[in-house]
């Protein structure tokens, strides 16, 4: 499609699918999430942590944000975790930065909680539907940090290759070709950065994995990228093993790619960067539906950021994709039914 052809038609999906030999790979954007819990659209996990507790963090914690120029809390937790090692080794002391360290991270805790859809509202259907899904693909690179994928793997784990070992370790040499490969293209809620450097993922079963979501530890520091710039989440990406191997899985993405979900803004320039230097055979694009206008803006922004890459750009209604099944969504009557959203 050329920019001159813009309209408001979109194909479906599934016409796509069984009318293509492809071989497929995913990307997930939260719109995937949101699909299942409207409560993922919030604008900012920093701001919420300064308002989901009745303690938010000091000005001596926020402080420290804005000393290191971020709003992610990965590398601030990272820094907090290497000035006390430092500290020890020169022996002065490390109560001051152990505080904020924990304070921090308890307040990532609440936010997260407060926002994540708790595990008894989702459905067993729900699951084995995403998991189904996921498992038509080669490749999976997920930017999205919550549970929903990573549950949905779970739920039937012997289908897919997310490269860790027997103990959980990341290791990039950790492939089994018959399996679909899941990536975690921002880290997610059960991936944790060792004392060491190393990545694990954490192996509690779907109910507990979010009760025990950062449980203060001090060696563990939870590894996921939730906001900031594209410059800001590609510094961080390079700093982690984990982080860079799943990126340079997307760049060389050179089959069919299907991009669900993802709006692909300036944040994620990276992302985008990422796809051009890869040069998918084909890429199909999810639009929800909103209005005829909408569909018309979002066909010019994809069109934009390919404009200069040979690349068959195809644009299909989300409803249509199983990940966009409106049935997927949980509904107000469940929420009733359950008590509402408390954990």
């Amino acid at each position: 499609m050329q920019s001159t052809d813009i309209d408001a038609e979109l194909a479906n999906w599934n016409d796509l699918r069984t009318t293509s030999d492809d071989r497929w790979g995913l990307l997930m954007g939260n719109g995937a999430s949101l699909a299942v819990w409207k409560n993922f659209a919030y604008d900012s996990l920093f701001d919420l942590s300064q308002t989901t507790r009745s303690n938010p963090m000091s000005r001596t914690e926020l402080a420290v944000f804005s000393a290191l120029e971020t709003s992610n809390f990965e590398p601030v937790l990272n820094a907090l975790k290497t000035t006390m090692r430092v500290n020890a080794a020169l022996t002065i002391s490390s109560s001051s930065p152990r505080n904020r360290y924990f304070a921090i991270k308890e307040a990532l805790i609440h936010a997260i909680r407060s926002v994540h859809i708790p595990w008894r509202l989702m459905e067993e259907n729900t699951l084995a539907q995403i998991s189904a899904e996921l498992r038509q693909y080669h490749s999976i690179y997920s930017t999205n940090y919550d549970l929903l994928a990573y549950w949905a793997v779970m739920h039937a784990p012997e289908h897919f290759d997310d490269r860790f070992d027997e103990q959980a370790t990341f290791d990039a040499h950790a492939d089994n070709a018959k399996q679909a490969r899941m990536f975690y293209l921002h880290g997610g809620m059960h991936l944790v950065k060792n004392l060491d450097g190393t990545v694990r993922k954490l192996l509690s079963s779907g109910s507990t994995l979010l009760g025990s979501f950062a449980i203060n530890a001090l060696d563990d520091v939870p590894l996921f990228i939730c906001e900031g710039t594209s410059e800001e989440k590609l510094r961080i990406i390079r700093s982690s093993d984990y982080l860079s191997f799943c990126h340079a899985q997307l760049a060389q993405h050179a089959d069919a790619l299907c991009i669900f979900g993802h709006a692909l803004g300036k944040q994620d320039t990276h992302i985008v960067d990422a796809i051009r230097q890869a040069r998918p055979k084909r890429i199909a694009i999810s639009i929800y539906p909103r209005s005829e206008a909408f569909i018309a803006h979002q066909k010019r922004h994809y069109l934009t950021l390919f404009a200069e890459q040979p690349i068959d750009l195809t644009f299909f209604n989300a409803q249509t994709h199983p990940l966009g099944n409106p049935d997927l969504l949980v509904s107000a009557s469940r929420l009733k039914t359950l008590g509402g959203a408390a954990h």
